[in-house]
């Protein structure tokens, strides 16, 4: 017998060149650390605020008389979600003023899985049908995971972050020779964007869904983070689109996350306008059985609450992540000078470019690692580091160019408000530290 550790079994490709989400990267690295330094954990959307009141009163009562759980047993729902579940999402794209009518939900473990069922759905495999997903630079790093996952491909239009903080779309033109060159299968857009805090508004989405219908494309919108938005503007969605051609070409990714303050339910839905997508993806899905069957439960609350509440709630959420945002874009960069905040107006973060204060040698990515590893600075008595997400990872870039993310990291607005204001003084100085110790060009830091 040879002896135990030879002749190991060898991984798959995909897995040996897997490396953990820009999203996480910082996470991962933070948790290895056992010196006793705290952290301000702004890499990751994990919302600190509590779920919508209706959420948590079932969520407090699962032995309640009315609940299915009060015996005990944990049971299977359908494939498909549980009906009140299916009612909640309508619920929600209703109190925004969209008509709900003849749209399909299915309820999924959250809006990763909805990733990955749009993606099986809309995309050829690699060969002759090959059809791949359009994304739009930077673009949410799970797409593209996921299409990896499933042996689809990816094809990307930049967007460029302005020294003054903003973003702007490529023109049409630049989007129809990407389509008429690669033939994707599916255009995906993020009406509140997640990097960038890009918001597209009705017309945008009119425009873009003109090219769907003109190429015979899907059109899927993640609308994580829909009624997050923060100019007098009203509420975009693929929903609000009045436009011939573009039924039963519509998808809708949604999530209990963001809105309702729910990551860890894991609850998110496929809506969709074709009834054969629609029966096809929970026919894909039967194979995962069926979604988180106590988040569904609790986020199922949500289906009979009035509009005017839901309005209501969404205000509030608003009125809580505004002022954030401006405090935080002005603090950095009045500590900063020459650093450049994307100016959000919508989701909860900042892309910060630090590229006119370092020079060539520096990489985000790096400074994540020494803020996750080693990076330490002391305020009000406590030892803390910061956890950023480098944007290099949610670009897609030919191997040898330049990625327009090495520069830039992601903030989000996760931290309670209190813990948000430490960000920017951790942010300088964890930066002063970092350009000390790899000897780059010196920048100055409040």
């Amino acid at each position: 017998m040879k002896e135990a550790g030879m002749n190991a079994p060898t991984l798959s490709e995909h897995y040996q060149q897997r490396a953990p989400s820009a999203i996480r990267y910082a996470q991962i690295e933070y948790m290895k650390r056992t010196d006793g330094v705290g952290q301000v954990n702004v890499a990751i959307g994990n919302v600190s605020l509590p779920m919508h009141p209706a959420m948590q009163e079932r969520l407090f009562n699962l032995d309640g008389p009315s609940s299915p759980f009060r015996d005990g047993a944990v049971k299977y729902t359908p494939t498909v979600g549980m009906e009140q579940t299916r009612a909640s999402f309508l619920n929600i794209i209703a109190s925004s003023g969209f008509d709900t009518d003849g749209l399909f939900v299915q309820v999924t473990d959250g809006g990763s899985q909805a990733m990955e069922l749009v993606i099986l759905g809309c995309l050829g495999p690699a060969g002759s049908g090959e059809k791949p997903l359009l994304l739009i630079d930077p673009a949410y790093t799970n797409y593209s995971a996921m299409a990896a996952r499933v042996g689809r491909k990816t094809i990307t239009l930049t967007r460029f972050l302005q020294d003054d903080g903003s973003y702007t779309l490529p023109d049409l033109e630049e989007i129809e020779r990407i389509v008429e060159e690669h033939r994707p299968g599916a255009l995906l857009i993020i009406p509140y964007d997640n990097p960038t805090g890009q918001f597209y508004d009705h017309g945008t989405m009119n425009l873009l869904a003109e090219l769907c219908v003109e190429h015979n494309m899907w059109m899927v919108s993640d609308e994580a983070y829909r009624e997050l938005y923060y100019g007098q503007k009203h509420t975009s969605s693929i929903w609000g689109i009045e436009l011939p051609g573009i039924e039963g070409r519509r998808i809708s990714i949604e999530t209990a996350s963001k809105v309702w303050n729910a990551c860890g339910l894991r609850i998110g839905a496929l809506v969709t306008d074709s009834r054969e997508f629609h029966e096809k993806a929970v026919a894909e899905n039967t194979a995962n059985l069926c979604p988180n069957a106590i988040g569904q439960y609790i986020f199922g609350a949500l289906a009979q609450i009035e509009h005017g509440d839901l309005q209501k709630w969404y205000r509030k959420q608003q009125a809580y992540y505004r002022p954030l945002l401006a405090s935080f874009n002005q603090e950095i960069r009045e500590r900063l000078p020459g650093v450049i905040a994307s100016c959000p107006d919508a989701a909860i973060y900042s892309v910060i470019d630090v590229r006119h204060l370092v020079g060539p040698e520096f990489d985000a990515k790096d400074f994540v690692l020494f803020c996750a590893r080693e990076g330490m600075v002391e305020i009000a008595g406590e030892r803390l580091t910061l956890l950023v997400a480098p944007m290099s990872g949610f670009y897609t870039v030919p191997k040898g160019a330049p990625n327009p993310g090495r520069t830039q990291m992601r903030i989000a607005y996760v931290e309670p408000p209190e813990r948000m204001k430490l960000v920017p003084p951790l942010f300088c100085k964890l930066l002063a530290a970092y350009i000390k110790k790899r000897k780059y060009s010196t920048v100055h830091t409040a």
